[in-house]
């Protein structure tokens, strides 16, 4: 996997997603256009007892 992609796939990952907006390395709108592209998995879950 390349480098680049690698990291540009951390950007959705909450522990680092606010680190790095706040150091301006990534922008709102970047995160916003990284989410939109996210699938909607609403009901593609099993339940667990």
């Amino acid at each position: 996997m390349k480098l680049a992609k690698a990291l540009s796939e951390k950007v959705l990952d909450v522990r680092l997603m606010d680190r790095l907006l706040a150091e301006g390395k990534i922008t709102k709108a970047e995160i916003d256009a990284q989410l939109s592209k996210l699938e909607d998995e609403e009901g593609n879950y099993s339940q667990v007892e």
